[in-house]
């Protein structure tokens, strides 16, 4: 079949959607469909050219291309997952959050925004109306199929996929340190991870890898460190490649990973891969679907004091952290997490 991927793009921003448009791509390729990612150029600022995105989506009609029909859609993200297509399928990665889940947080300002009230009404009518022209509705995770029927009282099915790069983690040893390799951003809450180093009494370090999305948050960590005199047990690696990744992985004594109600995320199932526990936090959102509190990690309330508590419980104990990395690896394992299975379920119409 030949089939298009829809998703959008924020150019010169890279991460998880962008690797997960394109290993979708190599997995149809990989069964012998001819697979095309489309991608539209998208801005969340000002708010009120949100419904113009909106539109500008519904105006492409990619039931043909130069004459040669085209098999299937596959919509992944808001707003691309509207282009018209007689034969879509959804394999929706999240809505726009800011108007569903994080409206009302210290995590967006659209509420603040004088046109805020009548541009998340538009997304949702949008929502309501457009998504049930798909022929099947997935998400990537339970999490998101729980905010689709929460908000918009529409049915999906959660479909995994592996993260990139799955077979290449490892397991070599578990080292003295804490790892947590995401974005620096304000919802990846970095910021809770330093404070709570102030509180933890084993003598261990963290290491937080990743590009900062804003300026503004790298200089605020930096100050946090500085204030709270922790510049010897925090270590900012700033980027790193993904065999740097692979082998910090590798080492590390347990993977903090303690978002806002993220999506799925990708760092739970490397961890777990690479036989380490996971401590997140309740309000984490996907982490919450793999992480058995006391099993394979911790579920802690999001407080520094309580992320010590778990970050000490590892730190002092490498026979826990071998007994729960092994659990998770177990656990993972026996899930059967595969593309040649998500392939399947997407082009089963």
């Amino acid at each position: 079949m030949k089939i298009v991927i829809a998703t959008v793009m924020v150019p010169f921003i890279r991460g998880g959607a962008e690797f997960h448009a394109a290993n979708l791509k190599a997995a149809l390729e990989n069964v012998g469909h001819q697979a095309e990612i489309v991608t539209v150029p998208f801005k969340d600022y000002p708010p009120e050219r949100i419904p113009e995105h909106i539109l500008a989506c519904r105006l492409f009609d990619l039931s043909e291309s130069f004459g040669n029909k085209i098999d299937l859609l596959i919509g992944l993200k808001f707003p691309a997952y509207y282009f018209r297509h007689p034969n879509k399928v959804l394999w929706i990665l999240h809505q726009h959050r800011q108007a569903y889940e994080l409206w009302g947080t210290e995590y967006t300002d659209l509420h603040h925004s004088s046109q805020g009230v009548q541009v998340r009404e538009a997304i949702i009518k949008a929502d309501n109306f457009y998504l049930k022209e798909a022929k099947k509705i997935f998400t990537n995770s339970q999490n998101v199929s729980n905010r689709l029927y929460n908000f918009n009282q529409v049915h999906s099915t959660p479909l995994y996929h592996p993260p990139p790069g799955k077979n290449r983690f490892y397991c070599h040893s578990y080292e003295n340190f804490i790892f947590y390799p995401s974005r620096l951003n304000n919802i990846k809450r970095q910021h809770l991870a330093i404070e709570a180093m102030r509180f933890v009494n084993n003598q261990v370090s963290l290491y937080l890898a990743g590009d900062a999305d804003n300026p503004a948050y790298l200089n605020h960590l930096k100050t946090l460190i500085q204030k709270n005199k922790i510049n010897d047990r925090i270590k900012l690696l700033n980027f790193i490649s993904e065999e740097e990744k692979q082998e910090l992985y590798s080492r590390c004594r347990a993977v903090l990973f303690i978002p806002y109600d993220e999506d799925y995320g990708y760092i739970t199932l490397e961890a777990f891969y690479s036989r380490k526990a996971v401590i997140t936090c309740r309000d984490s959102g996907g982490p919450l679907e793999f992480v058995e509190n006391g099993e394979t990690g911790y579920n802690c309330v999001p407080e520094p004091q309580k992320l010590a508590s778990a970050i000490d419980a590892l730190a002092g104990s490498e026979e826990l952290a071998r007994k729960m990395g092994q659990r998770a690896f177990e656990k993972i394992s026996s899930m059967n997490i595969s593309w040649d299975n998500v392939v399947k379920e997407l082009t089963s119409l």
